[in-house]
């Protein structure tokens, strides 16, 4: 079994923020494998079914972002899943609109979602596929940055690169992370 969880802060006021380009994979991968993320447990929305022969819950906590550890490790206690197969997708504000990587683990950063995560389970040793969305112009607020939309001229890459991390996502449950870093890194 997988957990695919996308970051993202819930609320009509945060959708197709920065911020929530994690949600809008798990949206992509619901719709493209008609996986209702619709009920609510472990404090986030869920949904279960399959991609290709793996089981797959796809989650969307609803904790807001700073507090998304305590949906992840409830799960990850309850279900009882290797850490290998709990894939996080998130927001990277130092890699361009659109542009992933995907990695087999590594820190939290500067990200407070991923902090959380890492935090809550007491390790950093889970895949993840980061989503890039750009950096903030000189001067601008780091927190405005991420909650604001994207611009008109960024939406091609951003659709783009949706569609890799989902794509992405699929690979590394189909096949591994070492041929979906391959394809889809950079």
């Amino acid at each position: 079994m997988y957990i695919v969880v996308g970051l993202g802060n819930p609320g009509k006021q945060y959708d197709k923020t920065r911020h929530n380009v994690g949600f809008n994979v798990i949206d992509i991968l619901a719709k493209e494998y008609d996986i209702s993320v619709t009920k609510i447990k472990h404090k986030a929305l869920i949904g279960e079914g399959r991609i290709g022969s793996e089981k797959v819950l796809l989650v969307k906590p609803q904790t807001y972002m700073n507090l998304s550890g305590e949906t992840l490790i409830d799960i990850y206690q309850y279900y009882k899943v290797d850490l290998s197969n709990i894939i996080v997708v998130y927001d990277d504000i130092d890699l361009d609109v659109g542009k992933l990587r995907i990695r087999t683990k590594g820190s939290g950063g500067t990200h407070n979602g991923m902090r959380s995560i890492t935090k809550c389970l007491g390790s950093t040793d889970f895949p993840r596929v980061r989503v890039g969305v750009s950096k903030p112009r000189p001067g601008q607020d780091l927190a405005d940055f991420v909650l604001s939309k994207f611009r008109k001229e960024e939406a091609i890459d951003l659709e783009n690169g949706l569609e890799k991390a989902y794509r992405a996502v699929d690979t590394i449950i189909r096949e591994n992370i070492e041929i979906s870093m391959n394809k889809y890194n950079g």
